[in-house]
């Protein structure tokens, strides 16, 4: 039985940024930051983490170039 299309999906879309993040990669992060200790801390109540995606600053053009140009 095949997939209809509109089930697929796309290589791309599985890399986009998400905001909310599963548990293993909730406790991953925690663990980074020390913040999560495995035998100590539980895995349920995890405290909140952020996942911000960074945002790229627009080119600046530069005025020198402009005015050697003119």
């Amino acid at each position: 039985m095949s997939l209809h299309r509109s089930l697929k999906t796309k290589p791309a879309a599985l890399n986009r940024h998400r905001n909310v993040l599963t548990r293993e990669e909730r406790i991953a992060r925690l663990r980074e930051e020390g913040q999560f200790i495995i035998g100590e801390s539980s895995p349920t109540g995890l405290v909140k983490v952020g996942n911000r995606k960074p945002s790229t600053g627009k080119k600046k053009v530069k005025k020198e170039e402009d005015d050697a140009e003119e």
